[in-house]
């Protein structure tokens, strides 16, 4: 029951604004003429980086053509919160433009959180990494699992779960990510890499041009040396048995013992010498 009343409520986020585009056409009088500089932008953006070209191409088009659909705030104190159209926003700033089209809703903190999250991710406009912590913030908000996610936002849960593993990469090779030194193709093969593997594998793709499949190889390889060092590691690490009494004893009885870690090799030259080995052994 609980996972259903959070989908019920996320659904209704989902169109919520929506709603509000919906209705722009029909309720004029909700749609304000708002001075830009009394905006302040949505503390819980998701997104953390613009390309300045496509704000710039934005800015162009708003100056020529207008504000084609309003950007929807959030009454605060001392003036207006951002909720949605930060893209609009930015390039209207650019335009210089005096004023802006805004649709007002009431919101609440968790709401503005929200409505930023769901925004971008219908929008596709965030880039892997901010994807994979959208993703996380809104399942610790609902707690709601993979699957649950999946189906409330129209993507596969292959694609949740991916995504997500992407948290688990080291600071720098998000870095590389976001900055699109590598793509999320070869980011998702370098999830389960200690640091210093990762760093060495994002150093390779840069310098040496690696296609998703050639870094595969790669990963794979050494993964397999790995397990070879371990292996040898833990040969290596097995306590030394001292052998020597047992060698000595069997030269005493006249066989032709060697030893070697940790090993016993008795030499023949007739059955009768092994019949008579073995005859130490019974009563």
């Amino acid at each position: 029951m609980k996972s259903q009343k959070l989908g019920r409520g996320l659904d209704a986020l989902l169109g919520e604004i929506d709603e509000a585009y919906e209705n722009e056409g029909t309720q004029r009088e909700s749609i304000l003429e708002i001075p830009l500089k009394d905006i302040r932008p949505n503390p819980f953006q998701p997104r953390k980086t613009f390309d300045e070209t496509a704000l710039h191409e934005l800015a162009e088009s708003i100056k020529n053509d207008g504000l084609l659909q309003p950007i929807v705030v959030t009454e605060d104190i001392d003036g207006y919160i951002l909720i949605a159209g930060e893209r609009r926003f930015r390039a209207s700033k650019l335009a210089k433009l005096k004023e802006i089209k805004a649709i007002v809703l009431n919101s609440d903190e968790q709401k503005m959180r929200q409505f930023a999250l769901i925004e971008n991710i219908q929008r596709e406009e965030l880039n892997s990494m901010e994807l994979a912590e959208a993703y996380n913030e809104l399942i610790k908000l609902h707690e709601i699992t993979h699957d649950e996610l999946a189906t409330m936002i129209h993507k596969s849960r292959a694609h949740i779960t991916n995504t997500l593993r992407l948290l688990q990469l080291s600071t720098k090779t998000q870095k590389a990510l976001t900055e699109k030194k590598i793509s999320a193709g070869h980011a998702k093969v370098l999830v389960g890499l200690d640091e210093k593997e990762q760093q060495l594998m994002v150093n390779s793709i840069i310098g040496q041009k690696l296609s998703v499949r050639e870094l595969e190889g790669m990963v794979k390889s050494m993964k397999q040396k790995n397990i070879q060092a371990t292996k040898t590691e833990q040969k290596s690490d097995e306590e030394a048995l001292d052998l020597s009494e047992l060698k000595q004893k069997l030269n005493s009885l006249g066989f032709l013992a060697k030893t070697s870690q940790n090993k016993v090799t008795v030499s023949f030259d007739s059955q009768e010498e092994i019949r008579e080995f073995l005859s130490h052994f019974t009563n």
